[in-house]
């Protein structure tokens, strides 16, 4: 009878009042999920001072909100989103739950109980204010099956894992050269040599090659079997391993500087050693492959290290990857030397050269352990490496390397040479010049050479001009890092535009790439221009206001940190764990055609976008 008197109250007011009252404004997000079951989300955006009743209420109270979707003979509601508040209530003389300002559903559905290629479905609710309430109504919604997708897109373009590839052959390059690695190598192809005499000196060192390889490869592959897909892009962002990473370069840095050195027992290498000469066979070569491992890893770990951290943010294949270009790059030396003994005169000899390397590597290695700690500092928001701090400390660093290359100044260890190569002169010539070209980028040059490592233009303070970002699309806009997913499908409902999500991270290298050669194209920026365009980005750790209880594969997770929602939503609403990731969706929140990952080619992505 409460009920009923309320109701007919709440009629009676709406109808002497001269506005329509629409105080909850619902959104819909449909999408499916690998276990074959379709999930919905409804989002309810609540005007100032109303409120909605929960699902669960008393029989005399208030309509309690409900949700129903035809066909459904088991589906699931769940909470996602939003505060419940219990107040008592004078117009019903009981306690009664309710949300203010949002809250957000998930409805969850078996597959095999939908038939054709859409879902039908609504929801009744009621909200009330201090005044009045309006009377029970309801919502309907309608939400596409997208196409049958069996897994997570971890893969990444061919193109992405040929550059990890070649990154990896460029570091096992590097490592050939380090004082570790190139005194060994005419030892061990002259134990080859002497140890076979009858032909076999180089089926052994290709086998000695091999070897290398398979274990640098395993070690790549033990990368993903230990830490699994799903946290292959939680190491490459977490901050503790980056700044780890960070600490570890800086201490390589300093020893290739002569300050210390650095050295693993020799009791490991010396074990090996005696191993592998006592045995025989492919068991004797195996060893000598793992003593040149132990023995080398002074020099490569810091190259390892930076290669398997970055790697872990691309795909289930990308260690594997990183670390075949690495081993075959390092590999290579022992088996054409083997192969052809008397090149082997032709080396250079261990000397003044190889400091100098060292020397030059440490300089390197000091400016690449700048982008780990920049990917903690994105990730916290500490500020501590915007990007103006960023490229000052760059542009000291290849500018003293330059000057170190044209023998300005020496560290006490080294000789001093008898003047500089042409070669010499050329490196530094490349690094001043590095530097000079960097300076323009302390006030808001783009610097698109280098826009993969350096922190974004958002985080510059010295700019001129009105470059503020290379995101910024057009005033019509919303690029943000901080707008939520259901604010964004929310407000692009409002606007009554098309919605471009952009999934991105502040470790992603690939994401600045198509930030600095594509979103900021022209061409691009005209075309985005009809979109509401919303960047979310996987690895921000601003803390959520509460955390957020989901289910996914089975089991409970609980969201704390602004990153781990959107990651969530990128996973569970389209099947996706891979950045950078565009998505379009209708103003209604529905996707609109293929998704489009990383893709330089900006005609492609302006065909993507028309």
């Amino acid at each position: 009878m409460k009920q009923f008197l309320t109701i007919l109250l709440s009629l009676l007011s709406l109808s002497l009042s001269a506005q329509i009252l629409e105080p909850v404004h619902w959104s819909l997000t449909d999408t499916r999920q690998t276990d074959s079951v379709l999930t919905v989300t409804l989002t309810a955006r609540i005007d100032k001072g109303w409120h909605l009743y929960s699902t669960s209420l008393p029989e005399d109270g208030p309509r309690s909100t409900s949700f129903s979707v035809e066909g459904a003979d088991s589906l699931t509601v769940a909470l996602v989103k939003g505060s419940l508040q219990t107040a008592y209530d004078e117009n019903f003389l009981m306690d009664l739950s309710y949300f203010s300002s949002e809250a957000s559903w998930q409805l969850s559905l078996p597959l095999s109980q939908i038939k054709g290629d859409t879902v039908r479905g609504s929801v009744e609710f009621m909200a009330c204010n201090d005044l009045n309430c309006i009377p029970p109504a309801t919502w309907d919604f309608t939400a596409a099956i997208l196409t049958p997708q069996s897994s997570l897109h971890t893969s990444q373009p061919a193109s992405s894992l040929l550059w990890l590839f070649l990154m990896g052959l460029l570091g096992g390059l590097l490592a050939v050269f380090t004082p570790c690695v190139w005194p060994i190598i005419p030892m061990t192809v002259s134990f080859f040599m002497k140890r076979n005499q009858d032909g076999k000196a180089v089926k052994d060192a290709l086998l000695y090659g091999l070897s290398i390889v398979v274990i640098y490869v395993a070690l790549g592959l033990l990368v993903t079997l230990v830490f699994g897909a799903s946290a292959l892009n939680d190491i490459s962002t977490n901050a503790i391993v980056n700044i780890f990473f960070f600490a570890l370069l800086v201490v390589f840095a300093l020893s290739f500087f002569g300050a210390f050195e650095i050295t693993l027992p020799s009791s490991w290498s010396t074990r090996l050693d005696s191993k592998a000469r006592s045995a025989s066979g492919l068991l004797s070569i195996l060893l000598m492959a793992f003593t040149l491992v132990i023995v080398s890893f002074s020099c490569t770990g810091p190259i390892i290290g930076t290669l398997l951290v970055e790697a872990a943010g691309k795909s289930l294949l990308a260690p594997a990857v990183g670390m075949l270009g690495f081993a075959i790059a390092l590999a290579l030396p022992f088996s054409l030397f083997a192969m052809f003994p008397q090149w082997m005169r032709r080396l250079p000899r261990s000397g003044g050269w190889m400091d100098s390397f060292k020397v030059v590597l440490a300089f390197l290695e000091l400016a690449l352990s700048l982008k780990f700690f920049s990917v903690a500092d994105l990730a916290y928001g500490w500020h501590l490496l915007d990007r103006e701090v960023f490229l000052s400390l760059w542009i000291v660093i290849f500018l003293l390397l330059g000057f170190y290359l044209l023998g300005f100044f020496r560290f006490r260890h080294e000789e001093q040479p008898q003047g500089i190569s042409v070669f010499r002169f050329m490196l530094a010539v490349i690094s001043i010049a590095f530097s000079i070209y960097m300076v323009p980028g302390l006030w808001g040059a783009p610097l698109k050479a280098i826009s993969a490592f350096a922190p974004p233009l958002s985080t510059q303070d010295w700019v001129i001009g009105n470059n503020h970002s290379l995101s910024a699309a057009s005033d019509n806009n919303l690029f943000s890092h901080t707008v939520g997913y259901d604010d964004a499908l929310l407000e692009a409902g409002r606007q009554g535009k098309t919605l471009l999500l952009d999934f991105s991270g502040y470790g992603c290298v690939n994401c600045r790439k198509m930030e600095a050669k594509v979103l900021s194209d022209e061409r691009v920026q005209a075309a985005l221009a009809n979109y509401l365009v919303v960047t979310l980005i996987v690895d921000d750790k601003t803390k959520l206001p509460e955390p957020v209880t989901v289910e996914e594969n089975g089991k409970q997770r609980r969201l704390k940190t602004v990153g781990d929602y959107n990651s969530y939503i990128q996973r569970s609403r389209f099947s996706a764990n891979a950045q950078p990731y565009y998505v379009r969706l209708s103003p209604e929140g529905r996707q609109m055609g293929s998704a489009y990952s990383y893709d330089e080619d900006i005609s492609k992505f302006l065909k993507w976008l028309q």
